[in-house]
């Protein structure tokens, strides 16, 4: 009896399998999205990122100071690696036509009462201005110019405690109370392409999964056919077959893309790759399938072909941002932090970070991939969910259209007969 029901079982799910595959190979869009995107996205972002390193973007400076405080502060943002002085202008209108040309990435403003402000001990203002066409020249700007600030902070507490009559040694102590020094061990060029394209080829996977897979269910709504039809043979008590034997044909191609995504791209561009090959392969695995169950969820909601471009476009950005490499995920509210637990990519995207960039092993991201785990088993809960009752819904789906029909004829006499009686 055991040895019947398991070879049913396998069979079942390999005809599934076999249909879905088939389906799927003859949907131009998807194959296209899946190849298209899937091998072409990491090299295309690396392209746009291949200068992860910028040094010396041309800044304009309006200097209406003319102070010494505002010419020293001036030099040394000269001397920063960042930043590069190219032009000093007399007004802003001059700093404006330089930056329209794109002569310039950017334009630093000094007001007329810096110094004014420095010498009566009052918050002295000085603006920057930055040209987003890329983040690179923002980043440039804002760090060059902090770093100088910051130093400059620091000369002027110094010499305001002198002026309180403090010494050199005690005045420097309590400015720089805690010493310390500033290490970046991972990314010591701060280069934005290893800051960004690490936790975005992991959420390559997940978001060209959901596109395809939610084109997929789109279409077959769209032509009346449902991806939640069991076969005959299974009498309706094949739910988890038909989950494992679609999701399956989704796990090879992705786990085929995900080899080319955290192996040969990084490779291809001298990302770092410090972690071990094969603990980076079980942390694929497991993302790939949580993301399988993930996407054979959400893509039940999807109705019409051409919603995938919407949440695509929409939830790419939210996603990059709620993985925490752009802003760190203790500084999220509440209502975010718990938001992100929907998405895979949230602990996929760190600990791919971990691994591959810092060298982490699998006991350091065991709670990302306890968390994955656990996403994987309530999404695999919630497809099954979704199979049965749409596969529900078909099966009695006559019914369910003579009863709409009915409550429908009910409401029209009901809204006749009072306008009669009106």
């Amino acid at each position: 009896m055991r040895e019947t029901y398991v070879k049913s079982w396998l069979k079942d799910a390999l005809g599934i399998f076999n249909l879905e595959l088939g389906r799927l190979l003859r949907d131009g869009g998807v194959m296209i999205i899946f190849i298209v995107a899937g091998f072409l996205y990491p090299i295309l972002y690396n392209f746009v990122y291949r200068n992860g390193v910028l040094e010396d973007t041309p800044i304009a400076v309006v200097d209406n100071a003319g102070c010494s405080d505002s010419r020293r502060m001036i030099r040394e943002m000269d001397a920063t690696r960042e930043i590069c002085i190219a032009y000093r202008c007399t007004d802003m209108e001059e700093a404006r036509e330089l930056f329209r040309d794109r002569k310039v990435n950017g334009i630093i403003y000094f007001p007329s009462d810096f110094g004014d402000r420095l010498a009566n001990k009052e918050t002295a203002v000085f603006s920057i201005y930055a040209d987003m066409s890329s983040f690179l020249y923002y980043k440039n700007l804002l760090m060059g110019s902090e770093f100088v600030m910051l130093g400059e902070i620091n000369g002027i507490k110094i010499e305001r405690y002198r002026f309180d009559g403090l010494t050199d040694q005690q005045a420097d102590a309590s400015v720089n109370a805690v010493l310390y020094d500033d290490v970046n061990p991972y990314n010591r060029a701060f280069s934005y392409s290893i800051f960004l394209i690490s936790a975005i080829l992991m959420l390559i996977i997940q978001q060209v999964m959901f596109y395809g897979m939610s084109m997929s269910v789109g279409t077959m709504r769209e032509e009346n056919r449902s991806f939640a039809s069991l076969p005959d043979t299974l009498k309706g008590r094949g739910v988890g077959r038909v989950v494992l034997g679609r999701g399956a044909v989704y796990w090879l191609i992705f786990m085929i893309i995900g080899i080319y995504v955290t192996a040969i791209v990084p490779a291809m561009f001298g990302f770092p790759q410090r972690g071990n090959f094969w603990e980076i392969m079980v942390l694929l695995a497991i993302f790939v399938t949580v993301c399988v169950f993930f996407c054979m969820t959400w893509s039940t909601l999807v109705t019409r072909r051409e919603s995938a471009f919407i949440l695509f476009l929409f939830m790419s950005p939210v996603c990059i941002f709620l993985t925490g490499c752009s802003w760190p995920t203790t500084a999220f509210p509440a209502f975010w932090k718990w938001f992100s637990y929907l998405f895979p990519s949230t602990f996929g995207c760190q600990s791919f970070i971990d691994l591959n960039t810092a060298g982490a092993d699998l006991e350091i991201v065991a709670p990302q991939l306890k968390a994955l785990c656990l996403q994987g088993i309530v999404y695999f809960v919630l497809a099954c969910g979704a199979v049965y009752v749409e596969n529900f819904v078909l099966k009695r789906k006559d019914r369910i259209d003579e009863v709409r029909r009915e409550v429908e004829g009910r409401i029209e006499r009901r809204i006749g007969a009072g306008k009669i009686q009106i």
